[in-house]
């Protein structure tokens, strides 16, 4: 069975500050479309299969790698918590959990 996703506040405020970002350096929001999609695409894809990513030091928290960005969720009965969004060209020192 298919489950729905939900996105922590803490995720979405973090994507949609890659998102800004990019329209931001690029002058256009084409590519932070094309992220959009992307991750869409996948969460859709995690749904169906929760177990695709890799599992963490964290307990009960996986992470699933598309191209620059780390999708880190946690899998709960009907649902795929969606925890962070990482843009993995971005310093990790810039950002505390």
């Amino acid at each position: 069975m298919a489950k729905k996703v939900i996105w922590s506040k803490k995720a979405e405020s973090i994507f949609i500050e890659i998102l800004q970002f990019y329209v931001k350096r690029n002058g256009s929001n084409l590519y932070s479309r094309k992220i959009n999609t992307d991750i869409k695409r996948i969460l859709s894809l995690l749904c169906k299969y929760p177990l695709l990513g890799k599992t963490t030091d964290v307990e009960n928290v996986r992470v699933f790698i598309v191209r620059n960005y780390k999708i880190f969720y946690r899998i709960k009965p009907s649902e795929i918590i969606v925890l962070m969004v990482w843009d993995c060209r971005r310093n990790p020192a810039e950002f505390a959990l």
